[in-house]
């Protein structure tokens, strides 16, 4: 039976859950596992312009702010393109892509998690280097400017390069609401800031000054209600990804 059918589907459906990624969900997933993840991509092939990504933990959030992965992202000049939500369509040449390895690899063989990595990167080699594409080429010899990005990445480059006024600079362009809840407070990264109880239940907005790292909260009409200072949002805490105070199952925000 070929590896397309109904059957083999079904079987892997039933063979390659736990056994291979005892993190079912990517909301089960530590953030820096993803960031590591990506910092050897980067190694290997160049830092991108911009990553297309989907919504939700770690890469985007039901919330208005960007993510802790996202701000870390800034920093080295990589932009963050999110999916439309519920449209799979408009991201179809990597849902393909993931289908096809998934027929081509057959995971439901294999014995292992590390045999199932050898043989997709096995599949992934012929795809990209031997199958033909496009005229008869492979996609290797079609799309030679893909082998690398031309800009660097490795580790030394990231601490010596990263950008804390990149990060600031992208805040300045939110102005994020928030309803002033019935003790005087905000939330922003999850994290309360004092408004003033006279100011509950009010509709504000908050903006990220980049030079004092404040939020400058102010009200409908435009009038400032209160400076906040933001000392969370430092070099440290975005490379930790540690800027949102999370609880299992917590959106940023």
């Amino acid at each position: 039976m070929s590896p397309g059918s109904g059957s083999s589907t079904n079987a892997a459906a039933r063979c390659s859950g736990p056994r291979f990624s005892p993190l079912g969900r990517w909301t089960q997933v530590p953030p820096t596992a993803t960031q590591a993840q990506l910092r050897l991509a980067f190694v290997r092939w160049g830092r991108p312009e911009r990553l297309r990504v989907d919504n939700g933990a770690p890469w985007g959030t039901r919330g208005d702010l960007p993510t802790d992965l996202e701000l870390w992202l800034l920093g080295m000049e990589v932009g963050v393109v999110p999916n439309p939500p519920r449209r799979p369509q408009d991201n179809g040449v990597v849902e393909r892509s993931q289908g096809t390895g998934k027929r081509w690899g057959e995971p439901w063989t294999c014995g292992s998690p590390a045999e199932l990595q050898r043989r997709l990167e096995g599949m992934d080699e012929i795809q990209r280097r031997e199958y033909p594409s496009i005229e008869g080429q492979s996609r290797w010899e079609a799309f030679p400017q893909l082998v690398h990005s031309g800009r660097t990445y490795t580790p030394e480059w990231e601490e010596n390069s990263w950008s804390l006024a990149r990060v600031a600079a992208h805040l300045a362009g939110y102005a994020v609401r928030r309803r002033v809840d019935t003790t005087g407070q905000i939330s922003l990264y999850n994290r309360r800031h004092y408004i003033g109880i006279i100011h509950k239940r009010k509709d504000v907005h908050a903006m990220f000054d980049p030079e004092t790292h404040d939020w400058v909260v102010a009200d409908e009409e435009g009038r400032q209600l209160s400076r906040q200072p933001a000392s969370y949002i430092s070099r440290e805490t975005i490379m930790n990804l540690s800027v949102s105070l999370r609880d299992k199952g917590t959106q940023e925000q």
